[in-house]
């Protein structure tokens, strides 16, 4: 299984951008479907976005679309979410997740049909 760090998160005020960032190790990135969910205090783990295996397909949450970018760089086995237009309710706790190699289905929004977890990156919107 691939391992994932999160990284970029932090305090933004609500208009504004910050890019997260998951670095893989291990596994082969190019064939994990590579997706974000984020998590709110006292809520449930929810889907942002997902990519395809060469980064030619994305699949977005309706909360984020036009405003959120998933993108990833396979020589740099990372995976980015660039976020635009920060609002209070993007406030989470944002987890980078792996569908399991090989898997090519995009359209996913279950957390379960994730297999491999980075420790997440905290993001909070103030206004």
């Amino acid at each position: 299984q691939v391992q994932l760090v999160e990284s970029g998160g932090g305090l933004v005020q609500a208009g504004g951008s910050l890019r997260l960032s998951c670095a893989a190790s291990g596994g082969t990135f190019s064939r994990n479907v590579m997706g974000w969910f984020r998590q709110a205090p006292g809520k449930e783990r929810d889907f942002v976005a997902a990519i395809s295996w060469g980064g030619g397909n994305t699949y977005y949450t309706d909360a984020v679309k036009g405003r959120f970018t998933i993108s990833r760089d396979n020589a740099k086995n990372t995976v980015y979410l660039q976020m635009n237009t920060l609002k209070l309710e993007d406030t989470a706790v944002y987890y980078c997740a792996a569908r399991n190699s090989g898997t090519s289905y995009l359209y996913s929004r279950r957390p379960t049909d994730f297999g491999s977890w980075g420790q997440g990156t905290q993001v909070i919107v103030s206004s």
